[in-house]
């Protein structure tokens, strides 16, 4: 499995980065986000971090939205998801790889949205990096491992791909809190119980659905009932 994974996300990373057009989307439509949200500020105003921190990740869903749309568009243009389904390793290999992909792609796409959201929105990274690193990769991780198994239910099904992508936005609530919590507490707001709390919170929604991802993608990607 391990083999499939990596050769999915190689193959994966390859023609995102040779089109460019589905990864260039992602990120104007988070830069967007942020330049919108700069332009509420008057002149010299510096937007509230929680609000700051919120702008981050609501650029962030919607650009992991964007990516697994375009990562498991590939095979269905092409009709190669039969020609992976035949590869004699387990299926959940190529949820993983996507995965792992769509992980690369978004940490890219957050190098570029924390400047221009430091930038644009007048922040200043004054708080505890440490800890918004590791809830930053734990939000990631669990964004990445939930969007790889919805864009694998949506796949093959346009007429409701779009319904189907709003049903990740509630599911990953406990994420964003933790992710816009502890980036307000990075960009200076008051941290009176610390980001210990929010650490867990990411680690175990990581585990929950992570473990579920990989019981279900095989029915859901081989279209079994």
């Amino acid at each position: 499995m391990l083999r499939l994974t990596l050769a999915i996300a190689r193959k994966d990373l390859a023609l995102t980065v040779s089109r460019a057009s589905g990864l260039t989307q992602a990120l104007l439509l988070g830069l967007l986000l942020i330049f919108v949200f700069s332009l509420s500020q008057g002149a010299g105003q510096r937007l509230d971090p929680q609000a700051a921190a919120a702008v981050f990740w609501l650029g962030s869903l919607f650009c992991q939205v964007l990516i697994f749309d375009q990562l498991y568009a590939l095979e269905e243009a092409n009709c190669a998801r039969l020609g992976l389904l035949l590869v004699p390793a387990p299926v959940q290999g190529i949820w993983l790889g996507k995965a792992l992909a769509g992980l690369v792609l978004l940490l890219a796409a957050q190098a570029v949205f924390l400047p221009a959201a430091i930038v644009f929105l007048g922040q200043s990274m004054t708080g505890e990096v440490l800890p918004a690193l590791c809830v930053l990769l734990f939000s990631d991780t669990g964004m990445c491992a939930l969007g790889s198994l919805l864009g694998a239910i949506a796949q093959g099904q346009a007429a409701r791909e779009s319904l189907l992508s709003l049903v990740l936005f509630p599911l990953l609530t406990p994420l964003l809190l933790a992710g816009i919590a502890v980036g307000a507490q990075t960009f200076g707001a008051p941290a009176p119980n610390g980001p210990s709390g929010w650490i867990s919170v990411a680690g175990a929604f990581d585990a929950v659905f992570c473990a579920a991802a990989l019981v279900l993608f095989p029915f859901v990607y081989t279209g079994e009932d």
